[in-house]
């Protein structure tokens, strides 16, 4: 059987909370050994971290403040994540980044928050998981300028053109390839034939963005090996390579075995 690592999901969400123990049996069943699980703001900390300390080897949690969740007290709310950034291990910061989609009220307090975020990454040696909708440009400009810093991670959810997946490889980053690959207007199928497997990662998002055939449903950890075949397909690869490939980016970025 193949091995993948999801390396970005939310488990912990409220979608799951009638059948989370089935769903990471699922997962575990279907090959995803490991579930790295990002924050979102100061009200699910509580609810990661009873899943982290429930299943300990395969749900590695993350923590930071999502973009959507900074608003005009948010230097109180990066207080808070700081102070659990600092009490416990963590495989990353994240979820952070910028999001223009809905709103952007809020844009000038989320680039602050953003910076904040990946300053403490920097100084933690931790890697990031970078949240960008409508907003590429800006993120990957910040990040450029952390780059001779040391900072590494992933553009979560990546949705881009080859000129971003060039933006981002050059950073020293990772791309993380879900649902979207699957998608039939995606975009994802002119890009990544040409993206070295050397930069990618998968993730599900769950429980959001779930990969054709169940796009519209509630996404869970169980369709990795979904989008795994879509991109084997994409890059006329056979699933195994892809399986074991990015399971070695994502234990290398996130340094999932080293104590």
């Amino acid at each position: 059987m193949n091995h993948f690592i999801d390396t970005h999901c939310h488990l912990f969400d409220e979608q799951f909370n009638t059948d989370r123990d089935a769903a990471v049996t699922r997962a575990l069943e279907a090959g995803v050994t490991k579930f790295l699980l990002p924050n979102i703001d100061t009200q699910t900390i509580q609810p990661l971290y009873t899943l982290a300390d429930k299943y300990p080897d395969s749900c590695l949690p993350m923590m930071g403040l999502h973009p959507c969740s900074v608003f005009t007290d948010y230097e109180k709310s990066l207080d808070l994540i700081y102070k659990e950034l600092i009490s416990r291990k963590f495989v990353a910061v994240g979820e952070i980044g910028l999001d223009y989609y809905w709103d952007v009220t809020y844009k000038e307090q989320q680039i602050d928050a953003f910076k904040t975020q990946l300053k403490w990454a920097v100084e933690m040696n931790l890697p990031v998981a970078i949240h960008t909708r409508n907003s590429f440009d800006d993120a990957i400009a910040i990040v450029e300028e952390y780059q001779s810093k040391g900072l590494r991670g992933v553009f979560h959810c990546f949705s881009g053109s080859i000129e971003d997946a060039k933006r981002i490889i050059a950073a020293g980053f990772y791309m993380g390839i879900g649902g979207v690959a699957t998608f039939k207007n995606g975009g994802l199928d002119k890009v990544l034939p040409d993206v070295p497997l050397e930069h990618l990662i998968l993730e599900t998002d769950a429980p959001y963005l779930a990969p054709v055939p169940y796009r519209g449903k509630r996404n869970s950890p169980e369709y990795i090996p979904l989008i795994a075949q879509k991109l084997a397909e994409m890059k006329g690869m056979e699933v195994n390579i892809i399986a074991n490939k990015t399971t070695e980016n994502a234990v290398k970025l996130f340094e999932l075995f080293s104590d």
